[in-house]
């Protein structure tokens, strides 16, 4: 397996890294990204930095490495930054999308595209992956034209959607919601919480394992990866307090509305996993144990 790896100097792109060494797995892989490598589980034989719409440049690595298999994990995420600029969401989220995705199809590679529950409404959910889209920002709809484009490029394609990805990797640089929750209640910061909002977290180290499974039985479709516990984020900050023994009593709630977030954000998303449970063999690992986990790594990272 020769995996072609976009974005790795992101969360999950390093996750996936760490379980391939972890896992003492006899893969190739090739990094690449805008800014210096910082994946600590790439070496310099294994990364080149290059700017991903540059598709020249793009192209010449990608056709010398020879992928068995892409992993698309670029991407911009955060929703008022696609707001601000369409046009460039459309470049990175939407164009090298479609790109990758034809160069899988043209050279017989595997391709797995990262997604997101934003391509929902949040009206009617948990969703399964038949349901039809809908996107309350551009964030969310830049990811639906990109799945769009790749269904169409015929390529053998597996689409991941994920839902607010948590975890811990040893780049102190990439922060969410479980490190800023444990980060400021460790420092006795009262912290407001979205209390209107329901979502199913993923643990980045089961997002990259379903990418793994995906990719070893070359998936093709939708498929939805997330934990599959229903709650608002006020909930889930309040499960890391108990978990963590971290006070309570700093967290108050706040609606979306007065976030500014009524109208941008779904209300809720959530999915249903019965299709990724069954083909992928997908297994979500409960929150709160998925902490303990945690804890165990930011020591090990001497984090």
């Amino acid at each position: 397996m020769r995996i072609f790896i976009t974005g790795s100097n992101g969360f999950l792109a390093q996750k996936f890294c760490e379980l391939i060494k972890d896992e003492q797995l006899p893969y190739n892989v090739l990094g690449v990204s805008k800014s210096a490598n910082r994946n600590i589980y790439l070496n310099d034989d294994e990364f080149v930095r290059l700017d991903l719409v540059d598709f020249e440049v793009l192209k010449q690595e990608i056709t010398k490495f020879k992928p068995t298999h892409i992993l698309h994990t670029a991407a911009v995420t955060a929703v008022e930054a696609c707001e601000e600029d369409k046009q460039y969401a459309d470049l990175i989220n939407v164009a090298l999308t479609e790109y990758l995705s034809q160069y899988a199809k043209d050279n017989n590679s595997h391709f797995t595209f990262i997604s997101t529950d934003f391509v929902f409404d949040g009206t009617e959910g948990p969703y399964s992956e038949e349901d039809s889209t809908k996107a309350v920002n551009y964030y969310g709809q830049s990811k639906i034209l990109a799945e769009n484009a790749v269904l169409a490029s015929g390529a053998t394609a597996a689409i991941l959607r994920t839902i607010l990805v948590y975890g811990a990797i040893p780049d102190r640089s990439r922060g969410n919601l479980v490190l800023w929750a444990k980060g400021q209640l460790e420092q006795n910061k009262p912290i407001k919480v979205v209390s209107d909002q329901w979502r199913m977290p993923t643990w980045v180290d089961d997002l990259a394992q379903s990418c793994l499974l995906a990719m070893n039985m070359h998936a093709k479709g939708i498929f939805h990866i997330s934990g599959d516990e229903l709650m608002t984020i006020e909930e889930s900050v309040y499960k890391i307090a108990d978990a963590l023994s971290l006070k309570k009593e700093l967290i108050s709630p706040i609606t979306a509305k007065e976030l500014g977030q009524e109208n941008n954000r779904p209300r809720m998303t959530g999915f249903n996993l019965k299709k990724s449970k069954i083909v992928l063999k997908y297994q979500p690992t409960p929150f709160v144990e998925s902490l303990t986990y945690i804890c165990d790594q930011l020591k090990r990272y001497g984090r």
